[in-house]
């Protein structure tokens, strides 16, 4: 039984050809190149070689350190047909958490995408004794003059191109040995609390994974185009990317987060996977627009997501058809003003987009439905290849993050814990046997961490992270992500971290979108010198203060916000407040900011 990932390449080639595989920016000129199957192919076995000849062995760790680009997948490609094991660490992992994952892991070679990469690995090696080489992706990284062990990945490619039969056989030897409970990958947890640990995801779980994955999302062909934008050391976008170079789907990766309006514009992608903050700055600008317009525009586009919604939530999401007045009025709506808005984004030929790693508001969900855009709201863990359930193409329910997908069981055990059984679950974390052991019930279901409940029609309702809940001293349970997602629909809120532990009442640090503020000061005439001053003023906390109750409408008096407390510094991972997946770490932000909170109490 082969793997599907370990020669993915060859297949593709066949297949393929000359067809586009990826696309990819170039480093120098930033315009947009495309690499054909059988370039991709031709360096993913060029640099197999390479690896060989630099003492890689089979099951053996390779890190990768770098933001997205095309040099990682081919390392990892051709990590997969020496059997070898690529482990991601995000582009953005501090000093501390790099040397940490080398050493556990036990690396022989990092992959470094930029200078301060490079600068990070070259400090720490002198504490990771496994470390042997370092393999530069970017040609301009200075190397210190007193570094013997670095190569340029051009120079590692022009190895495995001058390889002889003996590295060649070697290589195909391990390839064509490869087995399905081989390691693929470490990924390592984000780790809120705690140092991070190495979730073993063996090849057998990437191909149920993706064997899965075809079964349930039957909109797709390899006519599609997806857009590589969450870091590709994140489990959703590695396991995404894998799925859609299977099949056939041409991946267009992007280097650079903050440019990413100006990427999916340019890109026009059909599908793209993403987290919810994405599709929330998406919607407070759509927003903004819309309440800046008058008249019969205002008129217009409010009549056109009114009949978006009643056609595509009313009717397409149980899979009926619309009676023919408002599919007419639907067509008219969507070509002058829905498509409009679409384009405006950069997704008008979209097909679907996958969603997940935190609560994204319902209000959202069904605003991006009624406009076209078909967000498809899923749930996952490392441990699990990423998606445990995700909305089915028809019959899916608003406010839940869909159903379990094939072969794909899923229970809720004690403390409404969502449990998990599946040929995607992870062996267990690497050099971990008691993590390992209490991640997993008696009877072999992982133990997400996770709190939920099943809808009467079978889907999921996520209700809270169970170490993110807390009760506060009348005894009431509170879920801070519930709220803080619904307050993130908020354009003039940017990040949120609810409090409330063993308190008398619910309260916030909130941390305002400066911008948006700035521009509402002005409007208003607030003279302000400074952003501190800004957060200050009186008027700026009472309008903070009345969208915060109208947001919180629906929500139980207990559980809602009674004092909060603006911040003029956004929550960062350099700062350890949130992690590399850009949860919050609440432990570091209770005590960071114990004497702001302690002022919401007095």
């Amino acid at each position: 039984m082969h793997n599907i990932l370990t020669d993915l390449t060859t297949r593709q080639s066949l297949h393929y050809g000359s067809r586009e595989a990826i696309s990819f920016r170039d480093r120098g000129t930033k315009q947009w190149v495309s690499m054909s199957w059988d370039s991709f192919h031709k360096q993913v076995i060029d640099f197999a070689c390479a690896l060989e000849i630099m003492g890689v062995e089979p099951q053996s760790m390779v890190n990768v350190f770098s933001a997205n680009c095309a040099e990682i997948l081919i390392t990892d490609f051709a990590c997969f047909r020496n059997r070898a094991i690529p482990v991601s660490l995000y582009a953005t992992s501090s000093r501390e958490q790099v040397e940490f994952i080398i050493n556990d892991s036990g690396a022989t070679m990092i992959m470094v995408g930029d200078q301060s990469q490079y600068n990070i690995v070259r400090e720490v090696a002198a504490n990771c004794p496994t470390l042997k080489t370092i393999v530069t992706f970017d040609d301009t990284i200075a190397l210190d003059k007193d570094d013997k062990t670095t190569m340029r990945f051009s120079s590692m490619l022009k190895l495995g191109e001058a390889a002889g039969d003996a590295s060649r056989e070697t290589v195909n030897r391990r390839c064509a040995s490869a087995v399905p409970e081989d390691i693929a990958t470490l990924i390592y947890t984000s780790g809120t609390t705690g140092e991070p640990k190495g979730a073993i995801l063996p090849h057998s779980c990437f191909d149920a994974a993706i064997a899965i994955h075809h079964k349930r999302l039957d909109t797709l062909s390899d006519k599609d185009r997806s857009l590589c934008f969450l870091p590709l050391s994140h489990i959703f976008e590695k396991a995404w990317t894998y799925y859609c170079l299977d099949f056939g789907i041409k991946v267009a990766i992007n280097d650079n987060p903050k440019e990413i309006q100006t990427v999916i514009r340019e890109i026009k992608p059909t599908c793209m996977c993403s987290v919810p903050r994405f599709w929330e700055k998406v919607y407070t600008a759509v927003q903004e627009k819309i309440a800046a317009m008058t008249g019969l525009k205002k008129i217009m586009v409010e009549r056109a997501l009114k009949i978006g919604s009643i056609r595509n939530l009313k009717y397409a999401r149980v899979g009926r058809r619309a009676p023919w007045m408002i599919e007419a009025q639907y067509r008219f709506f969507d070509k002058r003003i829905l498509s409009v808005m679409r384009k405006a984004i950069g997704i008008n030929e979209g097909n679907i987009f996958p969603t997940a790693g935190a609560p994204l508001s319902a209000n959202i969900v069904e605003f991006f439905h009624a406009c076209g855009v078909n967000i498809v709201i899923g749930y996952g863990l490392s441990e699990t290849t990423a998606t445990v359930t995700c909305f089915p193409t028809v019959n899916y329910e608003i406010g839940t993050v869909g159903t379990p997908l094939p072969e794909i069981e899923v229970k809720i055990g004690a403390d409404n814990e969502i449990l998990v059984k599946a040929p995607t679950v992870m062996r267990g974390y690497y050099r971990r046997p008691e993590a390992t052991a209490e991640a997993f019930t008696e009877d072999g279901w992982f133990r997400t961490g996770d709190a939920g409940r099943f809808d009467e029609k079978g889907a999921l309702i996520l209700t809270e992270r169970i170490k993110d809940l807390f009760k506060t001293s009348n005894g009431k349970y509170i879920a801070p992500q519930a709220i803080e997602s619904r307050l993130g629909e908020d354009k003039y809120i940017e990040q949120v971290a609810v409090i409330g532990d063993q308190r008398k009442y619910v309260t916030a640090i909130i941390i305002p979108a400066f911008e948006a503020l700035k521009e509402y000061a002005r409007r208003k005439k607030i003279a302000f010198r400074s952003i501190d001053e800004l957060i200050q003023n009186n008027d700026i906390k009472k309008m903070i203060a009345e969208r915060i109750e109208r947001l919180q409408k629906g929500f139980a008096n207990f559980e809602k916000i009674k004092r909060f407390t603006l911040l003029p510094k956004e929550f960062s991972i350099e700062s350890g407040e949130l992690t590399n997946t850009l949860k919050l770490r609440r432990p570091i932000i209770n005590n960071r900011y114990a004497h702001e909170i302690e002022a919401m109490y007095c």
